[in-house]
């Protein structure tokens, strides 16, 4: 799987101790585009504090942590959906607390084992 653009610009930010929210369209301080001319998509605007704009260059040499962070991204949100509703990991949570089970051989702790074994992230 090839990072997308985005991806590698998240890749960047991130080495350089930003985060994501960057990317918000509304209250982010980078915004991407495409303009769908063939010519892919470009950085329109950059207004990141203290951190310079990247070359095609850096972005390019970002391509393999972008990708593991892209890869991540997906299991991630397979992890959510698989961990179910908040409700039922509190009622897990709670009846492992009243049977003295709060600790790796409780039912919620097993639960989240075996989702997170089974969908290891890189």
């Amino acid at each position: 799987m090839a990072a997308t653009f985005t991806q590698k610009v998240l890749a960047y930010l991130e080495s350089k101790g930003k985060t994501k929210k960057e990317l918000h369209p509304l209250t982010g301080s980078v915004e991407l585009q495409d303009d769908k001319d063939g010519n892919g998509p470009y950085i329109k605007v950059w207004n990141t504090s203290g951190v310079a704009q990247p070359t095609v260059e850096q972005l390019n040499a970002l391509e393999s942590t972008a990708d593991t962070l892209g890869k991540n991204n997906v299991i991630r949100a397979k992890r959510k959906t698989l961990y179910g509703d908040i409700g039922e990991q509190l009622d897990l949570l709670y009846k492992d607390i009243v049977a003295d089970k709060l600790d790796t051989t409780g039912e919620w702790a097993k639960k989240i084992k075996a989702i997170k074994d089974a969908n290891a992230k890189e």
